[in-house]
């Protein structure tokens, strides 16, 4: 019996606008001022540019087209797809046919960047070209017979499938896709639902996960079908002004149990939140990377006449009423998420302070928060960690932080930092947490020492709590 048996597909739930994101509308706003004011510029298509080359790279790990070490990635962002930039031995392929297989598979987004670029409505045959143009290296797939005998088929690219592709589980149920017969009608459908949404205006993030999940339901090709569905989505986001949707290795497991969440599978309905909620985050990431790098691009790249022009700006903007409207908003939500954090972890620090000094008397553990005189504290680490999180962290708006210290042979500090987002004042709180550990090596503290990391992992994990509770961090002005 099949773990999950077809249906047509469904339109959006009728409580679709309880999904949309509370937070993306008020982002998209402030980065919308933002792309206004790089137009001229070359910066957004330098970090639209790393984008495109991360969604390329990523879409082909997460769906095991090839192998590439942690790190390499990074470096083929930043520097060009490029096959010398690949070091031998790291890799289950030839570094020569990985990058081919990458440029096609950013081939195929930069065709999404001209569809919208166009305002072309969607159709099956834009769909089919997109999965002609990502399956350009792929010359076979398995496929099983209808008397269920595995075999190697040439893939049919561009065209719809012929024979079920339903695959079976580890646990040996069979997820049944769209059969063959009825693929043509169903993504009829699904062109119909979406062209309706797009005039109800649905959120992108909804409408993004919605077409993502009906479409992978149907599985019309053969082989491929996630990585068109990634750029359906895609294609979404970036006819509202967005981003395109990367989603990588590190995110597989949320992202596969999103979509079966959506599925339904051993339930009478499926729920599209979490996949709504994977893609929102993603989101908020790109917006928060592009709203705190791209005037560091701009700056680096204008002549100084430009920036000098840019810095007047910015100090008339200091005086303008809305900036100050702005400002004073986000430093009373900053001031009221420093008070929840105090009255969420002082009680943890009050028991574990009890219970540390029923160990030794000198051990203890204290909650403290920022004064004037000691506001800069840390400042540094705030900002490393900003940098490697992948946004610009500006403590001189805005600063605070709360620490909680637990003092044994290890003395812990894990620190909450509150302060502005971004180099351009834009009214945008951020919060960030890091762990500071200072470790005298002693052989017969080993035990202690271990008992000390377990308290680190709980007080990450309250950590993790907290930021969920303040709206995944950001707090939009």
């Amino acid at each position: 019996m099949s773990q999950y048996g077809w249906q047509p597909i469904e339109d959006l739930p009728d409580n679709w606008q309880e999904l949309a994101s509370s937070g993306l509308e008020s982002l998209a706003s402030d980065w919308v001022d933002q792309a206004t004011k790089l137009h001229e510029s070359d910066a957004l298509r330098q970090f639209n540019e790393r984008l495109s080359r991360e969604w390329a790279i990523e879409t082909g790990i997460l769906e095991n087209l090839y192998t590439i070490d942690r790190g390499i990635p990074r470096l083929l962002i930043e520097h060009g797809i490029e096959a010398s930039l690949i070091p031998h031995g790291i890799t289950d392929k030839p570094a020569e046919q990985i990058v081919a297989i990458v440029k096609t598979q950013k081939d195929a987004l930069a065709g999404v960047f001209t569809f919208v670029k166009n305002a072309r409505s969607l159709s099956t045959s834009f769909i089919k070209e997109l999965h002609q143009v990502l399956t350009r290296h792929q010359e076979t797939v398995e496929a099983v017979d209808t008397l269920g005998h595995r075999f190697e088929a040439t893939l049919r690219r561009g065209d719809w499938k012929r024979l079920p592709n339903n695959p079976t589980r580890k646990n040996g149920a069979s997820h049944e896709y769209c059969p063959p017969e009825h693929v043509a009608a169903e993504m009829d459908r699904l062109i119909e639902l979406h062209l309706k949404h797009l005039e109800a205006d649905v959120p992108p993030e909804v409408e993004a996960a919605w077409l993502h999940h009906r479409f992978t339901e149907i599985h019309p090709f053969q082989d491929g079908n996630r990585r068109v569905a990634r750029a359906l989505a895609s294609l979404v986001f970036l006819r509202a002004g967005w981003f395109p949707l990367v989603i990588n290795r590190d995110m597989r497991e949320g992202y596969i149990a999103a979509l079966e969440k959506a599925d339904g599978a051993n339930q009478t309905v499926g729920d599209l939140s979490a996949l709504v909620g994977l893609f929102s985050k993603r989101q908020e990431n790109a917006f928060v990377k592009a709203l705190s790098l791209s005037e560091n691009v701009l700056q680096e790249r204008e002549p100084l006449r430009q920036v000098i022009s840019a810095g007047l700006e910015r100090l008339r903007e200091r005086t303008q009423q809305e900036y100050g409207r702005r400002i004073a908003k986000a430093r009373m939500l900053a001031a009221q998420l420093e008070e929840q954090a105090v009255r969420k972890m002082q009680p943890t620090a009050q028991t574990l302070n009890k219970e540390l000094q029923t160990v030794r008397q000198n051990y203890f553990a204290s909650l403290e928060r920022n004064s004037d005189n000691n506001s800069h504290y840390f400042r540094s680490q705030i900002i490393d960690a900003a940098r490697e999180i992948g946004y610009f962290a500006d403590t001189r708006i805005y600063r605070a932080w709360v620490r909680l210290k637990i003092k044994e042979e290890v003395q812990t500090k894990l620190v909450l930092s509150f302060h502005a987002l971004g180099v351009k004042p834009l009214g945008v709180m951020a919060v960030s947490a890091f762990i500071q550990l200072r470790i005298q090596a002693k052989p017969e503290t080993t035990g202690r020492v271990f008992r000390c990391f377990v308290q680190i992992i709980f007080f990450n994990s309250l950590t993790t709590k907290i930021l969920k509770d303040w709206n995944n961090v950001l707090i939009p002005g």
